[in-house]
């Protein structure tokens, strides 16, 4: 098998405690996840598509609009172990992740991953600037502190870093993180094989299991950031970024 250098892999199921098969759900007569892949293929450049799917019942969608998809073990327990499993059908030497429910994906942010991970770390990964303190106080938002290199020190739910000296919450480098992510195929297959981490388990972040294993993790700071479709509130979000140009 000829081994390909960069994919786009997109994880996709069905299972979603927040929203139950949110993919499937219609926006504008057209489900979620067919605006991601339409986003995609206008998006990514030339990239090789994929989608690593759960259920049959995505694949026949998927393949019925004329795109790739590799059937996954819906037992897996995670995104990550589902892109390491499509990939070991694929060959690529790097994958790029894109989550299923993010339909405003950008060229640009998919360029500045590949750009990030090609600068010798194991995995890389986009966040933004903090525009409002409540979403830096919101738990959902996940925050991120780097190193002078770009390469990240931590990952919380939590406001970090402390501002023990009320300097104001807009006055220190604290990100929102992304769920964007390019890897490794190396890194790829040692991550599946690690037991959940202890900072993992605490604060419900996959992430930290590659930090607590001594992986480096390169961040890419863009000005942009993505609506993700998390509950039924946020397809409003994804409507009115439909009307507004900037997001063409």
């Amino acid at each position: 098998m000829d081994q390909k250098d960069a994919v786009i892999i997109v994880p996709a199921r069905l299972g979603s405690t927040r929203f139950p098969r949110k993919l499937l759900y219609p926006v504008k007569g057209k489900p979620v996840i067919l605006w991601t892949a339409e986003r995609l293929r206008s998006e990514a450049g030339g990239l090789p598509l994929y989608f690593a799917v759960a259920e049959q019942e995505l694949q026949q969608l998927l393949e019925g609009e004329g795109y790739s998809t590799v059937l996954t073990d819906p037992a897996l327990p995670s995104g990550t172990d589902r892109l390491a499993a499509a990939n070991r059908a694929i060959g690529a030497a790097k994958v790029i992740n894109v989550q299923a429910d993010e339909p405003l994906v950008t060229a640009s942010q998919i360029e500045l991953l590949r750009s990030v991970l090609d600068r010798g770390v194991d995995l890389a990964t986009l966040a933004t600037p903090f525009r409002r303190e409540e979403d830096y106080r919101n738990p959902n938002k996940v925050k991120v502190v780097c190193d002078v290199r770009g390469r990240a020190l931590y990952f919380s739910r939590a406001a970090i870093p402390c501002d023990r000296d009320q300097q104001g919450w807009g006055s220190f480098p604290a990100y929102w993180h992304l769920g964007l992510y390019a890897y490794t195929a190396a890194f790829l297959e040692a991550f599946t094989k690690l037991p959940v981490g202890r900072l993992e388990g605490v604060e419900k972040l996959e992430q930290l299991r590659a930090l607590e294993n001594g992986f480096c993790i390169g961040v890419g700071i863009t000005d942009r950031a993505n609506i993700g479709i998390d509950t039924p509130e946020d397809v409003e979000a994804f409507l009115n970024a439909l009307s507004t140009p900037a997001t063409a």
